[in-house]
């Protein structure tokens, strides 16, 4: 069975803003990869698509069931979403972060 994922406003914010962070980060280098932000928030969609098909699967956050987190690899890092189940077919993702940020939850 799949679920419905849909993104926060807060989510979708977050998109936007790793997307242009790393789009500032690679302007910066001497030798960037204009590809790599692309490449980013492809990575992000396509573990956004995997917590549709199987989200009892990733590690729980916090002593609610519910809610659940999902490290998305990218790179020598990655990301993290956190999202809740809120019943057997709907998912939402309530945040996405950079594994080194400090608030990533």
């Amino acid at each position: 069975m799949t679920c419905t994922v849909r993104l926060t406003r807060e989510a979708d914010s977050d998109l936007e803003r790793l997307f242009d962070f790393d789009l500032e980060r690679e302007f910066a280098r001497e030798a960037g990869d204009l590809s790599r932000p692309e490449q980013a928030l492809a990575a992000l969609r396509a573990g956004i698509a995997t917590v549709a098909s199987s989200p009892v699967t990733c590690r729980k956050w916090g002593q609610n069931s519910l809610l659940r987190e999902l490290v998305i690899p990218f790179g020598r890092n990655g990301y993290v979403a956190l999202f809740e189940i809120v019943d057997a077919s709907h998912v939402l993702v309530l945040a996405l972060r950079h594994q080194r940020e400090d608030d990533y939850h």
